[in-house]
């Protein structure tokens, strides 16, 4: 199992959405050719400063989905029925902008996610989401 520097779930309450960037063993790394990793992480805190929480994780364990990002929903799209989706192969400047523009409208619970991130989503294992505190 891998370490991880931080959990994905947000504290409870958490006022605007959490947005975990992957950056352990493969994701972020040069095992991801072709991705200029530093500027996908701050095209996304610079776009998404003043709507949500752009943290950075140690490995989440699902390496071959590199580079993963998790988008967590606030407490009001938690209460609207929001849970947290993860993002796999976020490998490309356009789905880095399409995740942002959909946190910026909300995230999960309150706006719907652009359609094209249906090709990048994936749920991770039983083990992974308990280990995280999801399951």
């Amino acid at each position: 199992m891998s370490r991880r520097s931080s959990r994905t779930t947000p504290a409870p309450g958490a006022i605007r959405p959490t947005v975990t960037v992957c950056r352990g063993c493969c994701c972020g790394s040069p095992k991801i050719p072709g991705v200029d990793h530093a500027a996908q992480l701050r095209e996304l805190r610079t776009a998404l400063a003043e709507k949500a929480t752009v943290r950075v994780t140690d490995c989440l364990d699902v390496c071959e989905h590199a580079n993963v990002i998790v988008v967590q929903p606030s407490a009001e799209g938690r209460r609207a029925g929001g849970r947290p989706v993860w993002l796999g192969l976020v490998n490309d400047r356009d789905a880095t902008a399409s995740i942002a523009t959909w946190v910026d409208d909300g995230g999960p619970g309150i706006a719907e996610p652009p359609g094209v991130l249906d090709l990048y989503t994936f749920s991770p294992s039983r083990r992974v989401r308990t280990e995280l505190g999801e399951g």
